[in-house]
């Protein structure tokens, strides 16, 4: 898999019936190691291991439904009070991270109403804060850590 400009972690992998996988902390289980997992996994151990997010407050493949329509957060993070805190959006490192993305990630927002949005390919990494008296987005210089929320 592609090197991420995220730390390095043990990542459990294993095969079956050809196929790789790799296990995912917080749904408990083994799924596909595909590029956009590879990505997701090493970020929400940064999450955990470097910024002090808890993994009891940490989601992935979050869905939600408008009418019929259904669509899955990659990860969300909520508060104590199990309220969505953050959203947080994973792809692949081939793919470039664009306005498009963005609108993806503000589409599920337009629901959950966070305040903390943010996008990642593994290789670039953007965060963003709602400001609510201007209702707009500000750009972060760096993740922030749990307690700096």
């Amino acid at each position: 898999m592609t090197q991420l400009n995220l730390p390095p972690y043990e990542a459990r992998i294993k095969e079956t019936n050809g196929h790789r996988q790799i296990f995912d902390v917080l749904r408990r289980r083994y799924v596909a190691l595909t590029p956009e997992e590879w990505v997701r996994q090493h970020f929400v151990h940064f999450l955990m291991e470097h910024k002090h997010y808890p993994k009891g407050l940490l989601g992935n493949e979050i869905e939600l439904r408008i009418g019929e329509k259904r669509m899955r957060c990659d990860s969300v993070l909520y508060n104590n009070a199990l309220q969505p805190r953050m959203i947080i959006e994973y792809k692949a490192p081939e793919i470039e991270i664009t306005q498009r993305v963005f609108n993806q990630i503000t589409a599920y927002n337009m629901i959950l109403r966070v305040e903390y949005l943010i996008v990642s390919n593994g290789l670039q990494h953007y965060c963003c804060r709602l400001n609510k008296e201007q209702q707009q987005y500000e750009f972060l210089r760096e993740i922030p850590d749990y307690d700096q929320l």
